[in-house]
């Protein structure tokens, strides 16, 4: 049950039935009318601002709207209080009995409580990571990859069909120069001294097995061999090694994919690039040009020629772009076009790209291929995450031997465990810099959000472990006995659930649901506390089974929650603390 779209409906038939009154001339377009919790929670349960947003569509003064709507509102049997605030906001309370029925509803559904009741389908890719297969991942990588999977997990959760994607960078000069990087370890693994790596090569001891792997399998063959022969063998190995050492290091976050893709499947003489190209030029919308220069001071390589162009402005981007290099390869921005006529193709309509934040400028050229490739059928979202500061007790973290000049994904992962580094990594809005502190995130305190919510969980098991021995039967909850206002508001929370989901949904957020889960935490442990002073407010009366099993059922509601949130965040609902 989503109380908010109940009610919205039910805004619907009183407009209706005022209009078959007279009251007002018509049926207005609701499209802007809201109903959601009000800012002061002393107000009531629900608020609309329906009078505000229709008064002048229908000519009517906001307030006088406002009192009609009130007035039919009050009627709703559900429905304890109304009022008027403001120039013309409707404020309403609900009857403790709709809220009973709300948590029956609840535990009804169980772990799908919160889901919509039709869901969209709509196929939805969303990529993340897409690291570079150079070297193990670092802590940037790491709050993209927490972010993407888990706003995967949430539009999933919310109804659609989503493919998880990686896009591997297979192509170009960075693997090139990785290949190369891994053959200096092949020389070092057959004995040779290399002394310290040129400037240039990667220089992090990672690549040191991939070397060994390289004098195993081909032994001194490849030392006698030009670099045009053994460069793609090498490059082939290195790779596939690459790539299972970020698997590995994703699947310590608990982070699968669905689709691993490879660009060099774009590149070929006949490849998707070209035939993308082409069918480009086909629709007018490549041609032989001449960019502007780059404003601000001209980089040294900057050269006015002609170059291939799409005309990425006639769908909103800032400039042109080039499809081709001085020596007649194809961009990585050709590549890009190929890959995503490759997801529409596959039947995605909507693309969800989650980069970091240093790759702002691909948002307007990513739209406008979007535009171009589907006919404005396709949508694309793309996400940013800004940087993350790691600290130790207020101190920054000093870089990973392993890696050479930075600190990976598995080192954070090691340390403090999973569930840490996912929740904390959403504890933020993915739009602001984050800082994580190893010290604050690992203490058992309400200092740090992830034990706080993971603590409620098991404490909620906790009581419904101990209040089994006190109900003694599986019979149905009495919910009418829950008229404490601090169950109330418990149930109040759990039935804010669905707009959560819903608009977290809706904004690719998925910071909402950690801080709702944060939320929620805090409001069952404020309950239980406040049972130690008052003890007719504890959840297990031992000498009255009835309201025992009510307010176990309150909990077990609660404890649902709290394990479907934090099922979409990827973290763990543990049963018990240790």
């Amino acid at each position: 049950m989503n109380v908010f779209a109940d009610f919205a409906a039910r805004l619907r038939s009183i407009l209706e039935a005022l209009a078959a009154e007279g009251a007002i001339g018509r049926v207005p377009d609701l499209a802007k009318v809201v109903v959601e919790p009000p800012r002061d929670p002393s107000h009531g349960d629900l608020a609309t601002n329906a009078a505000l947003a229709l008064s002048k569509e229908l000519g009517v003064k906001p307030r006088d709207l406002a009192e009609k709507i009130a007035a039919k509102l009050a009627e709703e049997p559900d429905v304890a209080a109304t009022s008027v605030a403001g120039p013309g906001f409707v404020n309403l309370t609900l009857t403790p009995g709709y809220l009973q029925g709300v948590l029956g509803a609840a535990l009804a559904a169980g772990l799908d409580y919160g889901k919509p009741s039709s869901a969209s389908g709509t196929k939805v890719n969303v990529e993340y990571v897409s690291a570079n297969p150079t070297g193990p991942m670092h802590v940037g990588h790491c709050r993209g990859a927490v972010f993407g999977d888990s706003l995967a997990s949430l539009l999933a959760f919310a109804g659609e069909d989503v493919t998880r994607e990686y896009y591997i960078n297979d192509a170009g000069a960075q693997v090139d120069v990785l290949a190369r990087s891994a053959f200096l370890r092949y020389r070092e693994a057959l004995g040779e001294e290399i002394g310290a790596v040129p400037e240039g090569l990667y220089p992090g001891d990672y690549l040191k097995p991939v070397g060994e792997t390289l004098a195993q399998r081909f032994g001194p063959s490849l030392l006698d061999k030009p670099e045009a022969e053994w460069l793609p063998t090498v490059k082939d190995v290195t790779i596939d090694a690459m790539m299972a050492m970020i698997r590995d290091d994703l699947a310590a976050l608990n982070i699968r994919h669905d689709v691993f893709f490879s660009e060099r499947t774009l590149h070929g003489p006949d490849g998707p690039i070209v035939r993308t190209v082409e069918e480009l030029k086909g629709q007018g919308l490549v041609y032989e040009g001449v960019l502007a220069p780059p404003k601000g001071e001209l980089p040294d390589d900057w050269e006015e020629r002609e170059q291939t162009l799409f005309r990425a402005t006639a769908f909103g981007d800032d400039v042109d772009r080039p499809l081709m290099k001085s020596d007649r390869s194809y961009t990585y921005f050709a590549a890009d076009v190929a890959y995503f006529r490759s997801k529409f193709e596959r039947g995605f309509r909507e693309m969800v790209f989650v980069l970091g934040a240093d790759h702002g400028g691909y948002v307007k050229r990513l739209e406008a291929v979007g535009r171009a490739l589907s006919g404005g059928t396709a949508k694309v979202s793309v996400e940013l995450c800004q940087l993350v500061r790691l600290f130790r007790a207020g101190e920054p973290v000093r870089m990973s031997k392993r890696a050479g000049d930075f600190v990976t994904l598995r080192d954070v992962v090691d340390e403090v465990g999973r569930d840490a580094v996912r929740f904390m990594m959403l504890f933020r809005s993915n739009d602001a810099v984050l800082d994580f502190d190893f010290a604050k995130v690992t203490e058992q305190s309400r200092d740090n959000p992830v034990f706080y919510v993971q603590y409620a969980h098991a404490r909620a098991q906790s009581i419904l472990r101990k209040g089994a021995e006190v109900v003694g039967h599986d019979g149905a909850p009495d919910l009418a006995l829950l008229t404490d206002p601090g169950e109330l508001d418990l149930v109040k929370r759990i039935a804010a659930w669905p707009r959560v989901v819903e608009q977290a949904a809706q904004a690719r957020q998925p910071h909402r649901v950690a801080f709702y889960l944060h939320d929620l935490a805090s409001d069952l442990h404020g309950h239980w506390n406040r049972g130690k002073d008052s003890p007719d407010l504890r959840f297990i009366m031992e000498n009255n089974p009835l309201l025992t099993c009510a307010r176990l059922a309150l909990v077990r509601a609660l404890a649902l929650v709290l394990a479907s949130g934090l099922g979409i965040l990827g973290v763990a609902a543990p049963d018990e603390m240790r």
